[in-house]
């Protein structure tokens, strides 16, 4: 009788311990792995591979002493439903771990791979490491920006956290975050997704750097009626083709404040729209006027504005937002104009009176070889456009323009001004330091040349120049590298 009784014991108890998660007795806190080769806690085999880690990802919610899902690799985990994260949850993998979406997935729009848990918001989201595949070309059903199969979507959540992901072929976001707070996106590699690359709307505290995106369809940075935003040290560009996309970072507001948003030192090139694109459609008397001071700094622009179809390409093209600073950046072959004051089609507001309305700074920036656009190219390839004469201003400081194929100005001047070359170190290679006989950076050193730029010690006098090696003149260089440690050295 005892034996029988210890051996229903030990039965029971091996019952109870096969559904136990293996994670227990094999992984120690604080991760999980799944894998494709039979050496995980969760184990997949290539097909609806979304159980197994969405198995993982629960473990990790309902045992505070685990944080982490790791997807090894070499594995593609092919999925046929949403995964779902927790608060307090790190999704990490291999770099050749790959997340792909099943052919024919027919999902509902805005039915993402990835989202949270919980409906009203998790927390302290990390996702890494791993390849995003989104199998655009087994999914054909549906047409890009109308958002099906976003990678990730997130409502309500604070602290999250991208970075170090590949994410590629898709019909819409990569990352596509409303009510969030505490946003950063960072040293992710992002090809030909369907819609934005990163689209934050209403949201707080929001950083993006260190990406590289090629877009497709619509942009790769993004934000809506969101703020105290920095984007900074992207490059982004598009591939020549109809489904290409619109902006490099598209800036935009129909409600709420937008009055502390930052875009320096990225590259912004080949864009089929524009580099940027800043619009304010709020018809609302209390929160209209709250877009302003956009602050765009240290950025090169070229060649953006490809697009042949449209005719709202250029560098910068914006209306609706007062006291933009757009500063010492670069504009070199961009189509059309390298800012322009516009609106187009349904974004144009009827709410601005005549004779009231938005200024935007232009101080010490290079604009140079400004090309007409392909769409109605007749009266462009200005460097600065004013469409908008009667509700919109520049106030124009110490800038050069040089060869500008339709002149300089369009309904707007400058007094400070200069219209020389440049003479940059290598226009041909977008080397856009400036020749200087003191020193110029070459990446490793200082270069001297037997010619210096008129750029140099020219910009506005009441600008900083603490950041420029000695000698800088005591005044700000003209152009991308003005009040850096790179800024060519004073040419007396």
């Amino acid at each position: 009788m005892l034996k029988q009784e210890v051996g229903i014991l030990f039965l029971v108890s091996c019952l109870i311990l096969a559904s136990v998660p293996t994670a227990l007795c094999r992984s120690p806190a604080p991760t999980v792995y799944v894998a494709g080769d039979g050496s995980g806690d969760f184990n997949c085999n290539g097909k609806d591979d979304h159980v197994q880690i969405n198995q993982a990802l629960k473990f990790v919610a309902d045992n505070s002493g685990y944080t982490t899902v790791h997807l090894k690799g070499p594995f593609t985990y092919v999925i046929n439903d949403t995964l779902l994260i927790g608060s307090n949850t790190i999704l990490e993998g291999d770099s050749n771990a790959v997340i792909k979406l099943v052919d024919h997935a027919g999902w509902v729009p805005m039915k993402p791979l990835i989202q949270q848990m919980s409906s009203s918001g998790n927390s302290n989201i990390v996702i890494r490491g791993f390849e995003v595949n989104v199998n655009h070309d087994g999914n054909t059903e549906f047409a890009k920006g109308d958002g099906y199969y976003n990678i990730m979507y997130f409502l309500y959540c604070k602290n999250v956290t991208v970075y170090n992901m590949y994410m590629h072929d898709g019909h819409g976001d990569g990352l596509r975050i409303k009510y969030g707070e505490n946003i950063k996106f960072y040293n992710n590699k992002i090809y030909k997704l369907g819609h934005d690359g990163l689209f934050a709307i209403q949201c707080q505290n929001v950083e993006a750097w260190n990406n590289r995106i090629t877009c497709r369809t619509n942009s790769g940075l993004r934000i809506w009626n969101s703020n105290h935003v920095k984007f900074h040290d992207n490059v982004i560009d598009s591939f020549y083709h109809w489904s290409a996309g619109g902006p490099g970072i598209q800036i935009e507001k129909s409600a709420g404040t937008m009055d502390d948003v930052e875009v320096y030192d990225n590259i912004i090139y080949d864009t089929y729209g524009p580099g940027m694109w800043l619009f304010n459609y709020d018809t609302s008397s209390a929160t209209r006027d709250k877009a302003k001071n956009v602050d765009i700094n240290h950025n090169v622009f070229y060649d953006t504005g490809t697009n042949p179809s449209i005719t709202w390409v250029g560098g910068i093209i914006t209306g609706g937002f007062e006291d933009t600073l757009i500063e010492n950046n670069v504009f070199d072959g961009v189509y059309h104009a390298a800012i322009a004051n516009m609106y187009i089609n349904s974004y144009t507001p009827s709410y601005v009176p005549e004779g009231d309305g938005f200024t935007t700074i232009v101080r010490n920036n290079i604009i140079t070889n400004t090309k007409m656009r392909t769409k109605s190219p007749s009266g462009t390839g200005y460097g600065i456009i004013n469409y908008l004469p009667k509700t919109h201003s520049f106030t124009t400081l110490y800038n050069c323009l040089y060869k500008n194929s339709a002149g300089n100005y369009k309904d707007c001047t400058s007094k400070t001004d200069i219209y020389l070359n440049p003479l940059f170190v290598d226009q041909v290679n977008h080397d856009y330091h400036l020749q200087s006989r003191g020193g110029s950076w070459d990446g490793k050193t200082w270069v001297k040349y037997k010619v210096s730029s008129p750029c140099i010690d020219s910009g506005d006098p009441s600008s900083d120049y603490s950041k420029e090696s000695e000698d800088n003149g005591n005044r700000i260089n003209i152009g991308r590298y003005g009040n850096t440690i790179y800024a060519s050295k004073s040419k007396h």
